[in-house]
Parts: C-alpha cells; structure tokens; sequence
C-alpha cells in the first residue's frame, strides 16, 4: 500500500499548508482529497508536489508492506 504520510510531514516541516499548494501553486483541492483518503494520484502530479517542494518522491509517498 502507498501512504502519503511523509506528505503530510513534509508540509508540516516546510510550513506549507494545503491552502498555499492550492491557490499559490494550483493543486486541485481533489488531489489533496484524494491524498487525505489514500487514492491514487498521477506521477505527473507527484512530480509536480517534488518540484514545489523541492523534495525526493519518499518525501511525499512511501511503500507500506499489506499484513
């Protein structure tokens, strides 16, 4: 399973809030929505979420092993 808590680390370690990445760079609120709830999201979109936060993928996504 993917797990986009270091996403959520990350924002929180930049001080980043959900707002900025809306309005100031134009991630759609349905991406954060999809995020929130553990949906899939497009590479060209964690692409975009690397380049804003000029951070690694696993700073935005990591692998979590199903029990």
């Amino acid at each position: 399973m993917i797990s986009y808590a270091p996403f959520y680390e990350t924002l929180l370690r930049q001080n980043v809030t959900e707002y900025q990445l809306i309005f100031k760079h134009g991630i759609s609120a349905n991406t954060l929505h999809r995020m929130k709830h553990g949906c899939t999201i497009t590479l060209k979109t964690l692409d975009t979420l690397c380049f804003i936060l000029n951070c690694p993928v696993q700073d935005i996504i990591e692998y979590v092993p199903d029990e």
